[in-house]
Protein backbone atom coordinates (compact mmCIF):
# COMPACT_ATOMS: atom_id res chain seq x y z
CA UNK A 1 0.00 0.00 0.00
CA UNK A 2 2.57 2.88 0.67
CA UNK A 3 4.80 1.33 -2.06
CA UNK A 4 1.38 2.36 -4.57
CA UNK A 5 1.13 5.33 -2.73
CA UNK A 6 4.56 6.64 -3.26
CA UNK A 7 4.11 5.79 -7.13
CA UNK A 8 1.36 7.36 -7.28
CA UNK A 9 2.46 10.33 -5.71
CA UNK A 10 5.88 10.75 -8.15
CA UNK A 11 3.58 9.83 -11.07
CA UNK A 12 1.17 12.57 -10.18
CA UNK A 13 4.13 14.89 -9.79
CA UNK A 14 5.77 13.92 -13.05
CA UNK A 15 2.61 15.05 -14.59
CA UNK A 16 3.67 18.73 -14.26
CA UNK A 17 6.73 17.94 -16.62
CA UNK A 18 4.59 17.93 -19.85
CA UNK A 19 0.95 18.54 -21.51
CA UNK A 20 -0.05 21.04 -22.88
CA UNK A 21 0.52 23.93 -20.63
CA UNK A 22 4.49 22.88 -19.48
CA UNK A 23 7.53 25.16 -19.44
CA UNK A 24 9.06 22.06 -20.15
CA UNK A 25 7.71 21.42 -23.12
CA UNK A 26 9.25 23.84 -24.79
CA UNK A 27 8.92 25.06 -28.37
CA UNK A 28 9.44 28.64 -28.81
CA UNK A 29 13.17 30.54 -28.98
CA UNK A 30 12.99 31.84 -25.44
CA UNK A 31 11.33 28.66 -24.25
CA UNK A 32 14.21 26.55 -24.85
CA UNK A 33 16.53 29.25 -23.52
CA UNK A 34 14.51 29.06 -19.93
CA UNK A 35 14.46 25.54 -20.17
CA UNK A 36 18.60 24.85 -20.79
CA UNK A 37 18.78 27.77 -17.89
CA UNK A 38 16.36 25.98 -15.61
CA UNK A 39 17.57 22.46 -16.14
CA UNK A 40 21.57 23.51 -15.72
CA UNK A 41 20.16 25.11 -12.48
CA UNK A 42 18.19 21.82 -10.88
CA UNK A 43 21.82 20.04 -12.02
CA UNK A 44 24.01 22.31 -10.41
CA UNK A 45 21.81 22.52 -7.09
CA UNK A 46 21.31 18.83 -6.91
CA UNK A 47 24.97 18.26 -7.30
CA UNK A 48 25.68 19.96 -4.48
CA UNK A 49 23.03 18.68 -2.05
CA UNK A 50 24.31 15.53 -3.39
CA UNK A 51 28.00 16.63 -2.15
CA UNK A 52 26.90 18.06 1.19
CA UNK A 53 24.82 15.10 1.91
CA UNK A 54 28.61 13.08 1.05
CA UNK A 55 30.25 15.20 3.43
CA UNK A 56 27.91 14.93 6.49
CA UNK A 57 27.75 11.16 6.14
CA UNK A 58 31.49 11.18 6.26
CA UNK A 59 31.71 13.57 8.70
CA UNK A 60 29.27 11.62 11.41
CA UNK A 61 31.07 8.27 10.45
CA UNK A 62 34.42 9.72 10.96
CA UNK A 63 36.60 8.46 14.14
CA UNK A 64 36.91 10.87 16.95
CA UNK A 65 39.89 13.11 15.76
CA UNK A 66 43.02 12.60 17.20
CA UNK A 67 45.18 15.02 16.28
CA UNK A 68 46.95 18.27 18.25
CA UNK A 69 44.80 21.32 18.46
CA UNK A 70 46.67 23.12 16.15
CA UNK A 71 46.48 20.52 13.41
CA UNK A 72 42.87 19.99 13.75
CA UNK A 73 42.12 23.46 13.33
CA UNK A 74 44.28 23.58 10.17
CA UNK A 75 42.16 21.09 9.09
CA UNK A 76 39.13 22.80 9.74
CA UNK A 77 39.94 26.30 8.25
CA UNK A 78 41.04 23.81 4.43
CA UNK A 79 37.78 22.51 4.65
CA UNK A 80 35.84 26.02 5.36
CA UNK A 81 37.95 27.98 2.67
CA UNK A 82 37.36 24.89 0.13
CA UNK A 83 33.47 25.09 1.43
CA UNK A 84 33.53 28.82 0.45
CA UNK A 85 35.62 28.99 -2.56
CA UNK A 86 32.93 26.36 -4.59
CA UNK A 87 30.22 28.66 -3.06
CA UNK A 88 31.09 31.39 -4.53
CA UNK A 89 32.25 29.34 -8.44
CA UNK A 90 28.53 28.14 -8.34
CA UNK A 91 27.12 31.32 -7.69
CA UNK A 92 29.30 32.87 -9.80
CA UNK A 93 29.17 29.94 -12.89
CA UNK A 94 24.96 30.42 -12.25
CA UNK A 95 25.19 34.37 -12.42
CA UNK A 96 26.88 33.84 -15.55
CA UNK A 97 24.54 31.79 -17.33
CA UNK A 98 21.16 33.40 -15.85
CA UNK A 99 23.57 36.58 -17.35
CA UNK A 100 23.59 34.57 -21.17
CA UNK A 101 20.53 33.73 -21.32
CA UNK A 102 18.90 36.86 -20.77
CA UNK A 103 20.99 38.03 -23.21
CA UNK A 104 19.83 35.74 -25.78
CA UNK A 105 16.45 36.76 -24.98
CA UNK A 106 17.04 40.15 -25.46
CA UNK A 107 18.43 40.08 -28.44
CA UNK A 108 17.12 42.76 -31.02
CA UNK A 109 15.39 40.83 -33.38
CA UNK A 110 12.73 42.40 -36.71
CA UNK A 111 9.52 41.40 -35.81
CA UNK A 112 7.68 39.72 -38.93
CA UNK A 113 4.67 40.63 -37.10
CA UNK A 114 3.43 43.05 -34.75
CA UNK A 115 0.51 42.57 -32.28
CA UNK A 116 -1.11 44.79 -29.73
CA UNK A 117 -2.10 42.54 -26.60
CA UNK A 118 -4.77 44.03 -23.96
CA UNK A 119 -6.42 42.10 -21.47
CA UNK A 120 -9.49 42.77 -19.82
CA UNK A 121 -11.05 41.07 -16.69
CA UNK A 122 -10.89 38.16 -17.58
CA UNK A 123 -10.43 37.70 -21.84
CA UNK A 124 -7.92 39.17 -24.56
CA UNK A 125 -8.21 41.05 -27.59
CA UNK A 126 -5.47 40.83 -30.23
CA UNK A 127 -4.51 43.86 -32.71
CA UNK A 128 -2.83 42.73 -35.81
CA UNK A 129 -0.95 45.83 -36.79
CA UNK A 130 -1.80 46.25 -40.62
CA UNK A 131 1.60 47.00 -42.58
CA UNK A 132 1.54 48.72 -46.09
CA UNK A 133 0.34 45.57 -47.85
CA UNK A 134 -2.40 44.45 -45.77
CA UNK A 135 -4.43 45.94 -43.22
CA UNK A 136 -4.58 45.16 -39.36
CA UNK A 137 -7.47 43.33 -38.20
CA UNK A 138 -8.89 42.43 -34.30
CA UNK A 139 -9.42 38.33 -32.65
CA UNK A 140 -10.06 37.69 -29.41
CA UNK A 141 -8.50 34.74 -26.89
CA UNK A 142 -7.01 33.02 -29.54
CA UNK A 143 -3.60 34.50 -32.23
CA UNK A 144 -2.45 32.56 -35.20
CA UNK A 145 1.57 33.40 -36.06
CA UNK A 146 4.13 32.07 -38.30
CA UNK A 147 6.36 29.38 -37.33
CA UNK A 148 10.25 30.41 -37.37
CA UNK A 149 8.98 33.79 -37.73
CA UNK A 150 9.78 36.54 -34.59
CA UNK A 151 6.48 37.89 -33.67
CA UNK A 152 6.56 41.19 -31.13
CA UNK A 153 3.81 41.62 -28.87
CA UNK A 154 2.94 45.43 -26.60
CA UNK A 155 1.12 44.42 -23.93
CA UNK A 156 -1.53 46.91 -21.96
CA UNK A 157 -3.96 46.39 -19.52
CA UNK A 158 -7.68 47.80 -19.88
CA UNK A 159 -8.21 47.21 -15.64
CA UNK A 160 -6.24 45.35 -13.66
CA UNK A 161 -2.72 43.91 -13.93
CA UNK A 162 -2.39 40.91 -15.83
CA UNK A 163 0.20 38.40 -17.18
CA UNK A 164 0.84 37.27 -20.43
CA UNK A 165 1.98 33.71 -20.17
CA UNK A 166 2.18 30.63 -22.95
CA UNK A 167 5.31 28.65 -21.46
CA UNK A 168 5.87 26.48 -24.53
CA UNK A 169 6.60 29.21 -25.68
CA UNK A 170 8.19 32.37 -23.82
CA UNK A 171 8.33 33.69 -20.13
CA UNK A 172 5.58 35.52 -18.64
CA UNK A 173 5.36 39.41 -18.85
CA UNK A 174 3.05 41.61 -17.01
CA UNK A 175 0.48 43.73 -18.54
CA UNK A 176 -0.01 46.71 -15.93
CA UNK A 177 -2.61 49.75 -16.48
CA UNK A 178 -0.81 52.86 -17.88
CA UNK A 179 2.46 50.98 -19.02
CA UNK A 180 3.28 48.99 -22.19
CA UNK A 181 5.60 46.12 -21.90
CA UNK A 182 6.60 44.19 -24.89
CA UNK A 183 7.64 40.45 -25.59
CA UNK A 184 8.47 38.58 -28.55
CA UNK A 185 7.83 34.99 -29.19
CA UNK A 186 9.22 32.85 -32.30
CA UNK A 187 7.15 29.31 -32.53
CA UNK A 188 10.32 26.77 -34.17
CA UNK A 189 7.82 23.86 -34.79
CA UNK A 190 4.03 24.09 -35.63
CA UNK A 191 1.58 23.70 -32.40
CA UNK A 192 -1.48 24.81 -30.61
CA UNK A 193 0.02 26.07 -27.37
CA UNK A 194 -2.38 27.06 -24.64
CA UNK A 195 -1.37 29.97 -22.46
CA UNK A 196 -2.94 32.02 -19.25
CA UNK A 197 -3.05 35.22 -17.52
CA UNK A 198 -0.42 34.03 -14.64
CA UNK A 199 -1.15 37.11 -12.28
CA UNK A 200 -4.12 36.96 -10.17
CA UNK A 201 -7.22 39.31 -11.56
CA UNK A 202 -9.87 38.39 -10.05
CA UNK A 203 -12.68 36.15 -9.72
CA UNK A 204 -12.46 34.83 -12.98
CA UNK A 205 -8.70 34.63 -13.16
CA UNK A 206 -8.65 30.84 -13.78
CA UNK A 207 -10.86 31.30 -17.20
CA UNK A 208 -8.36 33.76 -18.87
CA UNK A 209 -6.74 31.53 -21.18
CA UNK A 210 -5.84 31.88 -24.86
CA UNK A 211 -4.20 30.13 -27.92
CA UNK A 212 -1.49 30.94 -29.90
CA UNK A 213 -1.68 28.83 -33.24
CA UNK A 214 1.77 28.13 -35.10
CA UNK A 215 1.46 27.07 -38.47
CA UNK A 216 3.10 27.52 -41.65
CA UNK A 217 3.30 30.79 -43.85
CA UNK A 218 1.18 30.17 -46.51
CA UNK A 219 -1.30 28.69 -43.89
CA UNK A 220 -1.45 31.79 -41.81
CA UNK A 221 -1.42 33.97 -44.40
CA UNK A 222 -5.08 32.07 -45.41
CA UNK A 223 -6.37 32.60 -42.02
CA UNK A 224 -5.09 36.12 -41.53
CA UNK A 225 -6.86 36.87 -45.21
CA UNK A 226 -9.92 35.87 -43.73
CA UNK A 227 -10.03 37.64 -41.01
CA UNK A 228 -9.04 40.68 -42.91
CA UNK A 229 -12.44 40.31 -44.01
CA UNK A 230 -16.37 41.71 -43.43
CA UNK A 231 -18.76 39.10 -41.15
CA UNK A 232 -20.02 36.31 -42.96
CA UNK A 233 -23.41 36.94 -44.49
CA UNK A 234 -26.26 34.26 -43.26
CA UNK A 235 -27.63 31.92 -45.54
CA UNK A 236 -30.14 29.81 -43.91
CA UNK A 237 -33.33 31.36 -42.15
CA UNK A 238 -32.11 30.60 -38.80
CA UNK A 239 -29.04 31.95 -39.53
CA UNK A 240 -30.67 35.29 -40.99
CA UNK A 241 -33.05 35.57 -38.13
CA UNK A 242 -30.44 35.01 -36.01
CA UNK A 243 -28.88 38.49 -37.32
CA UNK A 244 -31.84 40.55 -36.80
CA UNK A 245 -32.04 39.55 -33.24
CA UNK A 246 -28.37 40.76 -32.81
CA UNK A 247 -28.91 43.85 -34.51
CA UNK A 248 -31.83 44.45 -32.66
CA UNK A 249 -31.05 43.49 -29.01
CA UNK A 250 -28.12 45.07 -27.07
CA UNK A 251 -25.27 42.96 -28.77
CA UNK A 252 -24.46 45.27 -31.68
CA UNK A 253 -23.96 47.72 -28.65
CA UNK A 254 -21.38 45.82 -27.48
CA UNK A 255 -19.40 43.95 -30.42
CA UNK A 256 -18.61 44.66 -33.18
CA UNK A 257 -19.37 42.53 -36.61
CA UNK A 258 -17.59 43.74 -40.29
CA UNK A 259 -19.92 44.78 -42.45
CA UNK A 260 -22.90 45.40 -40.29
CA UNK A 261 -23.82 48.20 -38.17
CA UNK A 262 -22.99 46.55 -35.10
CA UNK A 263 -19.47 48.41 -34.23
CA UNK A 264 -19.71 48.27 -29.94
CA UNK A 265 -16.02 48.00 -28.52
CA UNK A 266 -16.85 47.17 -24.69
CA UNK A 267 -16.93 43.25 -25.44
CA UNK A 268 -14.89 40.75 -28.23
CA UNK A 269 -14.89 41.50 -32.00
CA UNK A 270 -17.34 38.92 -32.93
CA UNK A 271 -17.05 39.27 -36.71
CA UNK A 272 -15.23 35.45 -37.35
CA UNK A 273 -16.01 34.13 -33.52
CA UNK A 274 -17.05 30.78 -35.46
CA UNK A 275 -13.36 30.29 -36.68
CA UNK A 276 -12.31 30.26 -33.04
CA UNK A 277 -11.69 27.30 -30.95
CA UNK A 278 -12.79 28.17 -27.90
CA UNK A 279 -15.42 31.16 -26.37
CA UNK A 280 -15.29 32.65 -23.23
CA UNK A 281 -11.65 32.36 -23.09
CA UNK A 282 -11.16 28.86 -23.21
CA UNK A 283 -14.20 28.47 -21.02
CA UNK A 284 -16.04 26.58 -23.05
CA UNK A 285 -15.63 24.76 -26.78
CA UNK A 286 -16.74 26.50 -29.58
CA UNK A 287 -20.40 24.80 -30.60
CA UNK A 288 -23.57 26.01 -31.25
CA UNK A 289 -24.84 24.24 -28.30
CA UNK A 290 -21.78 26.44 -26.35
CA UNK A 291 -22.92 29.94 -27.78
CA UNK A 292 -26.24 28.90 -27.14
CA UNK A 293 -25.40 28.32 -23.31
CA UNK A 294 -23.00 31.25 -23.35
CA UNK A 295 -25.72 34.04 -24.64
CA UNK A 296 -28.24 32.15 -22.14
CA UNK A 297 -26.93 32.80 -18.93
CA UNK A 298 -23.06 34.06 -19.25
CA UNK A 299 -22.64 34.81 -15.30
CA UNK A 300 -23.69 31.32 -14.30
CA UNK A 301 -21.10 29.81 -16.41
CA UNK A 302 -18.96 32.80 -15.74
CA UNK A 303 -20.08 34.99 -12.59
CA UNK A 304 -18.76 38.47 -13.10
CA UNK A 305 -17.77 38.50 -16.21
CA UNK A 306 -19.03 41.94 -17.90
CA UNK A 307 -21.42 40.03 -20.36
CA UNK A 308 -25.15 41.10 -19.42
CA UNK A 309 -28.11 38.50 -19.24
CA UNK A 310 -30.23 39.39 -22.67
CA UNK A 311 -34.05 38.17 -22.29
CA UNK A 312 -34.27 35.78 -25.44
CA UNK A 313 -37.12 33.72 -26.52
CA UNK A 314 -36.43 30.16 -27.26
CA UNK A 315 -36.48 30.72 -30.60
CA UNK A 316 -34.21 33.80 -31.04
CA UNK A 317 -31.44 32.08 -28.63
CA UNK A 318 -31.50 29.21 -31.53
CA UNK A 319 -31.29 31.80 -34.28
CA UNK A 320 -28.37 33.41 -32.43
CA UNK A 321 -26.26 30.56 -31.72
CA UNK A 322 -26.81 29.62 -35.67
CA UNK A 323 -25.96 32.95 -36.36
CA UNK A 324 -22.56 33.10 -34.45
CA UNK A 325 -21.67 29.80 -35.40
CA UNK A 326 -21.61 30.80 -39.13
CA UNK A 327 -19.47 33.96 -38.94
CA UNK A 328 -16.21 32.08 -39.61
Amino acid sequence: MKRTSTLLLLASLASGCSGAQSALNAEGHAAIELKALIVGVIFVCAAVWLLVMIALVLALARRRDRDSGAISERKAAVAVSGAVGATVLVIAGLTIASFYTTRALSEATTPELTIDVTAQQWWWQFTYVGSDSAGGFVTANEIHVPVGKAVRLRLKSSDVIHSFWVPSLAGKQDLIPGRENTLTLRAERPGIYRGQCAEFCGLQHSHMALFVIAEAQADYERWAERQRGLGAEPREAEAVAGKAVFMAKQCAACHTIRGTRALGTTGPDLSHVGSRRTIAAGLLENTRGSLAAWIADPQTLKPGNNMPLVPLSSDELRQLAAYMEGLE
